[in-house]
Formats: C-alpha cells, structure tokens, sequence
C-alpha cells in the first residue's frame, strides 16, 4: 500500500476543559479526495489548522512525507506544500483581487510586477473570474469571493519550486452559498485536482450533503474528538452505522447528542 503523504499519529487537542480531538489517526494519500465530516465543534476545522501548520497539537505528531514536523509552519519547512482556503474566504478587504492573489508574491518574491499579474491572471482564469483583478472584495458575490480564495491558495512561485502547493485543504468551501453557487464551487474543486500543475491532493471540511457526495473519494466521520468512522464515499448509503444514519439523515434523535 502506498503511502501517506501527510500523517496524524495520536492527535490530541484541548481549548481549556473542552478536549476536541482525542488521540485520533488520519492519514491522506497522494491523489485522493479526502472529505472530513460530523456535527459542528467536532474539532474538523481544527484537523485541518494542525495539518496545515497554523496550529500544534497538545499530544501527538504531525508527519509529510514521512518527516516529523517541528513546530508551526513558520519555524520550519515542510517538504510539502500546503494551501488553505479557509470558510471566510479570508480577503483583504483594502485590496483588489489581483493584490489578494497575489499577495505571498508581491510580499515574498523578487518578480516583477508585471510578471505577478499576469500569474494573478492565470489563476483567476482557472477559477473562472477572468478580468476581476481590479475589483475589491466588497464588490464580489459571496461564491466569487470563495474563487478569489482558491486563486490564492493555488498561486506559486514559478522560480522556486519550493513555494509551490501540492495539497489543498477546503474549510466549508460552500458554506453559506445557494445550491447553484455550491454546485459551481464543487464542480471547480474537482477541476482543479484534474487540472495538470494543480494539487492533486485535497482535504475537504463539510456539512453539506451534495459536497460530500460531489467532492469526496473517502471519508472520516469525527465525533466526541475520535474517528468513528471512515470508508469509500458510496459506502455512506450502504452503512448501517447509527452515526452515519443519523448525521446524514438529520434525524434529532439517536446516538449524536445535540449541544445547546
């Protein structure tokens, strides 16, 4: 069997007395579609913040490409490269879309400018937002904003191999959006893993049945800080698992306990 190329071995994280991941395992393997479900506060955005860096477990340990990583992101350097698009899209709100795009270039690169836009360019061509570069944020749809975010997660230095992404991880990516705004975003999240010089590689947070079933190869339901359950994504309408019964019929009662 192949193997992972991002690894959680016995993850554990806290926020005070609330234990949101409880010495869990996760592995994602080159190519795969992996879709990360259960209720809300489950600690699914949490999985994703370890696995991009941004966050460091209590207990446990984190591995790309079989190297142990040590500390956050910025302290050291993965062998991988991560892209996040997080479920506010996460823009500069003084910026044009070009200027968000391109940001990590514009403040870490030495290529020129006209060199960055016509990257920027590229990017929001693949998301299908050809000539928004001078717009700002404020002036975007809420399913335009969610594009301008993969256009960012997705842009790299063309001169440093090593500012590259190869794996992208989706938080809520149609969160708040309209069916067909949803549709569109699903349709371009498996685009873009066909897309050649695109990551491969993703990991997607959702609640949202049509995303789970449009975006996903293989699934881990979380829940009470464990991985209950994980299977191929057709494997959801054959289970007999009650968890898996309950959270995608949404159905009040059985074993998932409402909070609040």
């Amino acid at each position: 069997m192949a193997e992972p190329i991002i690894e959680l071995k016995g993850i554990s994280k806290s926020f005070g007395s609330n234990k949101v991941l409880d010495n869990i395992n996760l592995e994602i393997y080159r190519g795969e579609a992996l879709g990360i479900i259960g209720p809300s506060g489950t600690g699914k955005s949490t999985v994703l913040r370890i696995i991009a860096g941004l966050m460091e477990p209590d207990t446990g340990e984190v591995y790309i490409q079989g190297v142990k990583r040590e500390g956050l992101i910025e302290e050291g350097k993965d062998k991988l490269g991560i892209g996040m698009v997080f479920q506010q899209a996460a823009l500069f709100d003084s910026l044009t879309v070009e200027e968000n795009v391109g940001f990590l270039l514009y403040q870490h690169s030495k290529l020129p400018r006209s060199r960055i836009r016509d990257l920027v360019n590229e990017k929001l061509d693949m998301v299908g937002l050809p000539g928004t570069g001078d717009l700002y944020p404020s002036e975007l749809s809420g399913g335009m904003r969610k594009r301008v975010s993969f256009a960012r997660a997705i842009m790299s230095n063309p001169d440093n191999s090593q500012q590259g992404t190869e794996v992208l991880l989706y938080d809520e990516p149609t969160a708040g959006l309209d069916p067909i705004a949803s549709t569109v975003i699903e349709d371009l999240i498996r685009r873009l893993q066909s897309s050649q010089g695109v990551c491969s590689t993703y990991a997607i947070v959702t609640h949202q049945d049509s995303t789970i079933r449009r975006t996903a190869d293989r699934i881990v339901f979380l829940y009470q800080g464990k991985v209950q359950w994980q299977d191929q994504v057709h494997e959801i309408n054959h289970t007999n698992h009650p968890l898996i019964r309950q959270f995608m019929s949404g159905n009040v009662s059985g074993p998932i306990q409402m909070v609040g």
